[in-house]
């Protein structure tokens, strides 16, 4: 989570990715193969990202980094040479790497109430979607490709994505967008901040995993629950 509470606020940013007000789910965007002579990474950035192999290989690569705090929208190789993210820059820098393995580059962003966002890297395996994502919280991380539909994989999380006050929070999911949209931004290489992408996530779409009456009578989170999704949890030091 956290992302959201990150993004500096920037009307002429953000309206360099007008949104796109359809109704219903759009389809996915159409898939660019990633041109491996020009995807601006070196031969050692690619073999390392290559080496992960898989999805699972990915989240066990994402679990293994620690979790970076500060406010900041990394690119998958400023990523790579720091060995730490947070939610934001983990899947930003999944889909990167499900790119480098044969996978299109796709994130989704999940919507909450009353707390911060979280965005998570898709992927489709014999029709059916799975996820790899970066967490400060145990269960808000992989998801092995059973799903028959975004909707069923976003809903996986919402059992444990709650708030500090045990709230449920989680409410909304985007359609996937394919970050090779952003290509000539340079979004897996550059070495400025990728907030571009933020920008467009703010802007697009979000559907309701169910209705606001259903939401009103939702109950909070219990000590056991709650208690295994901040295990590991990195705290900020006080100053």
């Amino acid at each position: 989570m956290f992302w959201r509470s990150f993004a500096p606020s920037s009307d002429s940013a953000r309206s360099t990715f007008p949104a796109n007000r359809r109704g219903g789910i759009p389809a996915l965007h159409s898939i660019h193969p990633m041109n491996r002579d020009h995807s601006g990474f070196t031969p050692k950035e690619l073999r390392r990202l290559r080496s992960l192999k898989d999805p699972h290989g990915i989240q066990t690569y994402l679990d293994a980094m620690p979790y970076h705090l500060s406010d900041t929208a990394w690119s998958p190789r400023r990523v790579l040479a720091e060995n730490t993210s947070h939610c934001l820059e983990g899947a930003i820098f999944a889909a990167a790497a499900l790119r480098a393995n044969g996978f299109p580059p796709l994130i989704v962003d999940l919507e909450a109430e009353h707390d911060t966002d979280h965005v998570i890297a898709v992927y489709r395996t014999d029709g059916h979607w799975g996820a790899v994502a970066k967490s400060n919280y145990t269960g808000c991380r992989y998801r092995e490709p059973v799903y028959r539909s975004l909707r069923e994989l976003a809903l996986s999380y919402f059992n444990i994505y709650f708030n500090l006050r045990r709230e449920r929070t989680l409410r909304r999911f985007s359609r996937p967008v394919n970050l090779a949209r952003f290509d000539g931004e340079e979004w897996m290489t550059t070495e400025k901040p990728v907030w571009f992408i933020v920008y467009y996530l703010l802007d697009i779409p979000h559907f309701p995993l169910f209705p606001k009456r259903v939401a009103r009578r939702l109950h909070r989170v219990d000590e056991r629950v709650y208690r295994a999704e901040i295990l590991g949890k990195a705290y900020k030091e006080k100053s």
